[in-house]
């Protein structure tokens, strides 16, 4: 099945106007920074559905962790659309009216508070309740657990690897990761030395070195294996 039929046999059952969510996350791995999560939504026609998914199949868009970086970024220029948390934001594009997109943060410390799985999704729950709608429609989020507003929704689904699956989580999961990887590129020049414009903070060799001879910087995440052990 290609994702193009996936996205539309989750739609097929739906009333003529209706809308379609996407929620993904990335960041659970790193040992520093936020985990950041994306709302993709879309409303319109079954027929709407149809031309936007041909266009977005056409230009590119795939699974995040599929893509370069350089491939994000042109993807990124093609939709027209400057990535800013906690806004309702469109695309430039005017080929992709029918699209709103969210993206919420949840910093080390909520990480650090309620465990990485928890924190991923509250910062999804964050995201559908700025557009939430009592429309009819279907809310397709990545991954095996709901989001708490979502857990008796009957709209939602969970859906195991779905930005491999679906266009629109696979969307969803590139503006997220652009959006992190450009804030650590930011973050990298507060706190210099760990090489966080490079790993994104991620576990790598050269990462977890940097921690043992600097120690740890004040948005490493402290419950994370590879960090607390350096906790003074």
């Amino acid at each position: 099945m290609t994702k193009i039929s996936f996205d539309l046999m989750k739609a097929s059952n739906l009333r003529p106007s209706f809308f379609i969510a996407a929620l993904d996350e990335v960041g659970r791995g790193p040992l520093a920074g936020p985990v950041v999560a994306t709302c993709l939504y879309w409303s319109g026609t079954l027929k709407d559905l149809r031309t936007d998914l041909n266009f977005l199949s056409n230009i590119g868009i795939n699974d995040s962790k599929q893509l370069k970086e350089k491939e994000r970024d042109k993807l990124l220029d093609l939709l027209e659309i400057k990535l800013k948390k906690n806004q309702i934001l469109s695309f430039g594009n005017h080929k992709l009216k029918n699209f709103k997109i969210v993206i919420c943060e949840n910093s080390h410390n909520r990480i650090d508070k309620i465990n990485i799985l928890q924190a991923s999704l509250e910062a999804m729950d964050k995201c559908w309740k700025k557009v939430a709608s009592k429309k009819s429609g279907k809310v397709l989020i990545d991954g095996n657990k709901l989001p708490k507003s979502l857990i008796n929704d009957s709209r939602a689904e969970t859906i195991i690897k779905g930005d491999s699956k679906s266009l629109l989580i696979g969307l969803a999961s590139i503006c997220a990761k652009v959006y992190r990887d450009r804030l650590m590129i930011r973050l990298a020049k507060k706190y210099p030395g760990y090489g966080l414009e490079r790993h994104a903070g991620y576990p790598t060799k050269a990462h977890k070195e940097a921690i043992q001879s600097l120690g740890i910087s004040p948005i490493h995440r402290t419950t994370f294996k590879g960090v607390k052990e350096f906790i003074i």
